[in-house]
Formats: C-alpha cells, sequence, structure tokens
C-alpha cells in the first residue's frame, strides 16, 4: 500500500481512539458533576486500589490484603446500585470501541494486523467495485420472496419461489457456519442461471453479512478481477506497489465473490489464473462464491475440465430459475 494512504488509515485509528476517550471523559465529568455521591464514591475506589497494590508491594499479610479487597468490592457494588438508582446504563462510562478486538488500534497484540484493518486495506486498494454503494441496497432485510413467482415454470419441480426459500435456507446455515468459523460440508457456493434472477443481489447480501461479523471480503467481476492479475503479471505501465497487495489479497481474502463469471475475456491465461486462484483457495480452505449466467454445462464448454471439475466437486451449486425480475 501507498506508504501516505496506510498513513491516512492509521490516522483514522488515531482519530477514532481520541474522539471516544474524548467521549468517556465528558461523561466521566458529566456524572461527576451531576451525582457527588457517585464522584465521592469514585475517588474512594481509587485510593482505594492504591493501597491494595501498595500493601502487595510491601509484602503485608494475606488477611489484610483480603479485607481490603472485601471493602474494594462492596464500594464497586454500591457504585453499581447508584448507577442503577439514577437510571445510568451500567457501561455509560465505558470507552467505547469501533473494534472491541483491536480496541481502535488496527493491531492484535501479536503484532498481526486486525481483520478491521485488513478490511480497511482492502476497501482502499479494490475501491471494493464500488461495494460500498452496492452494500447499501443490498441487505437480507429488504429481501422480497413476493417478487419471485409462485407459477410452475417450464419443468422445474418447484416454483421459484419455492425454489429461491430453499436457496435461502441453505444461505442461512452457510452464514452461520461461516460466522462460528465451523466447515458445511462444501464451503464454496456456485449460483447459476440466467440474468435477471437475484444472483448478483443475493452475493451483495451475503457480503454485508459477512463484512459485519468482521470478515474481509473482495467483491469483483470476473473481468476486474482478471485486469487485477493481468496489471500485477505483465507489470502495465500503470502498475504500482499496491497492484502486488491487490493481487496477494485475492488469494488471502476470507470470502472471494467472483461476479458474472465467464464475462470476461476467455483465453489460456485468464483459465490459468483462474485455476490457480480456486485451486489455491480450496486448498487453503478459503472461502468462495461464484455467480455465473453459464450452466455447469456451458461451464464445461467455456473452460477446462480441470477447472469445471474443481467448481464442481468443491462447490455447492444453486440453480436460478424463472422469469427475468427486471421485467416484472
Amino acid at each position: 500500500m501507498d506508504p501516505s494512504k496506510e498513513r491516512e488509515i492509521l490516522l483514522d485509528y488515531q482519530y477514532t481512539r481520541d474522539k471516544n476517550l474524548a467521549l468517556q471523559e465528558k461523561r466521566i465529568k458529566e456524572i461527576n458533576e451531576k451525582y457527588p455521591d457517585i464522584d465521592s464514591l469514585s475517588n474512594d475506589i481509587r485510593m482505594m486500589g492504591l493501597n491494595i497494590s501498595k500493601m502487595l508491594f510491601n509484602s503485608c499479610s494475606d488477611e489484610d490484603i483480603e479485607t481490603m479487597r472485601y471493602e474494594l468490592n462492596s464500594m464497586i457494588k454500591k457504585k453499581s446500585d447508584l448507577f442503577e438508582y439514577y437510571g445510568i446504563p451500567s457501561d455509560y462510562l465505558d470507552l467505547k470501541y469501533r473494534c472491541p478486538i483491536c480496541k481502535d488500534t488496527g493491531f492484535l497484540e501479536s503484532g498481526d494486523q486486525c481483520k478491521c484493518l485488513k478490511q480497511k486495506i482492502l476497501q482502499d486498494s479494490y475501491r471494493m467495485s464500488n461495494l460500498d454503494k452496492i452494500l447499501e441496497d443490498s441487505n437480507f432485510d429488504k429481501f422480497n420472496f413476493s417478487v419471485f413467482s409462485d407459477q410452475e415454470f417450464e419443468n422445474y419441480e418447484l416454483s421459484p419461489r419455492e425454489n429461491m426459500k430453499n436457496i435461502m435456507s441453505d444461505i442461512d446455515e452457510y452464514l452461520y457456519y461461516f460466522k462460528e468459523n465451523k466447515t458445511c460440508g462444501k464451503d464454496n457456493l456456485l449460483f447459476t442461471g440466467t440474468p435477471g434472477l437475484g444472483k448478483t443481489y443475493l452475493c451483495s447480501c451475503i457480503a454485508r453479512e459477512i463484512l459485519k461479523e468482521g470478515h474481509t471480503v473482495i467483491y469483483q467481476t470476473a473481468f476486474n478481477l482478471m485486469d487485477i492479475i493481468e496489471k500485477y503479471r505483465f507489470k502495465r505501465a500503470d502498475y504500482s506497489r499496491s497492484d502486488q497487495e491487490n493481487y496477494n489479497n485475492v488469494y488471502e481474502t476470507d470470502l472471494l465473490i467472483i461476479d458474472d463469471l465467464g464475462t470476461e475475456m476467455v483465453n489460456s491465461f485468464t483459465i490459468s489464473e483462474l485455476f490457480n486462484i480456486l485451486n489455491s483457495r480450496i486448498n487453503s480452505k478459503k472461502k468462495t462464491i461464484i455467480s455465473t449466467n453459464l450452466d455447469v454445462g456451458m461451464l464445461y464448454q467455456v473452460y477446462t475440465d480441470r477447472i469445471t471439475s474443481r467448481i464442481v466437486g468443491n462447490f455447492k451449486i444453486f440453480e436460478f430459475y424463472g422469469p427475468d425480475l427486471r421485467l416484472t
């Protein structure tokens, strides 16, 4: 990543910490001024804590220390009771965090990047294919089964609506296992079907849910994904240092969503790169979702048996069918 961009992101973390610390200090001052008894008790608790620390340092008897700790716990309980009496939320004075995992530092105790920082870097590097805008409009709260026909369609046993309900039931299970970091059999999904049946919308809804849990997500059309790969592989004139990170992130992100597979330029290069991506992610147990207008038979025709066999063997396949929703 460009050093100036990295500084900008880390400064945003610093701003968040400063803002929340200022909010905490403001609330402490507010409570102390409004409720003198709480202020007095807070001071007593601080002094008691200091006294216990001194006793530990001076190797005082365990009995004396235990007596002081009992008094301290009594004071803390009394303060909690006062908060309840005055109707103050118990966590009102707690320091708030946008990310409780890293406490808004961007880094874990091990020194590794927190997932929230990784996601920020991804968003900056990719601009997430305008994912912010996509996620604004796509979420499960707005999902409406009534837009899918409840009439028989061609030779399918289930109506498009019943089919979508079954798909959504499986997606709910998939999200549960993803959030719990558990496996659910085939951890990758393939959405097939003609245009206008909700495949892209469903991909966006899934991306939103996974992002909310603090996981990293890359959402790219197949065309844009291959452009990223080509830019890295051939070091085009507009190549920059961040292109190396973009390329690595395709392999390392928790969830890779490839939308509109089949719309990219299909040649020996793109086929080879697609295989490398899928094979690497499958082997490293990284989850991938693919949406395509091609059915499985057409995938075998457009791509090699090698790629399609990896997809069929490692992806749970969902077929979307029905009238084009854009025309209803």
